[in-house]
Formats: C-alpha cells, structure tokens, sequence
C-alpha cells in the first residue's frame, strides 16, 4: 500500500525541453505494473518532439498545450485524456499564461526515449 500527498514528491528538471519537471508519484520498483508520473510544462515551455518504445495514457490537470502525435496535432485541455501509443513521435507546447500539467501512466517496462528534434 502507497498513500502519500503530492506535496511531499519533489519535482525535478528534466534536461529536454525548456521549463519541464516531473514528479515520480508512483515508481516502477512501488508497484507491479505501472508508474505514475507528473509532468509540469511552464508557460512558454515546451518538451521536444521524441519517441518511447513504451506507451502513455495521460490526463491533463490543468492547462493547454498544442500537441503532436504523429502526424495529429492537436489542443489538450484540463480535462483531456491522450493515449500515446509506443514508439510514435510526440511534443508538448504550452498555450496562454497557465503552465500544463499532466498525469502520465506508463507501464513498467524498459523505456528508451529518442529526441526526433528540438
């Protein structure tokens, strides 16, 4: 059993991208299947186009953001649930004052990330 408060997980800087941090709220050691993960994108950030050879499911807390996916791009919204499959490219673009923020599932499963372009 986990139960802590998000508050208590600290956020670290992820090198790609420009104003992104991810808190690991659930690790892949904590549980059997999955990792839960937070991802913040300030306002005027951005996170690369790149693949994973493992998929996301992902809900949006709050915020907008232009995403690519493949050959989609789209807005996501507070509200939003994406489906990321494995090893198609992807980017993340704020939109307006509010940073994006997101949950992101992924299974435990070895992952390798690819920067397509910055």
């Amino acid at each position: 059993m986990i139960k802590r408060n998000i508050d208590e997980v600290s956020a670290v800087a992820q090198a790609a991208g420009k104003g992104v941090s991810m808190k690991m709220l659930i690790s892949g050691e904590e549980a059997p299947h999955f990792a839960m993960r937070q991802f913040c994108i300030e306002s005027g950030g951005h996170m690369p186009l790149h693949t994973n050879i493992i998929e996301h499911e992902q809900y949006v807390l709050k915020g907008r953001a232009k995403v690519t996916v493949g050959e989609e791009v789209f807005e996501a919204k507070a509200g939003d649930i994406l489906y990321i499959p494995a090893n198609v490219a992807h980017m993340y673009e704020t939109l307006g004052e509010e940073d994006y923020e997101f949950l992101c599932l992924v299974p435990k499963k070895e992952d390798d990330i690819t920067i397509v372009s910055c």
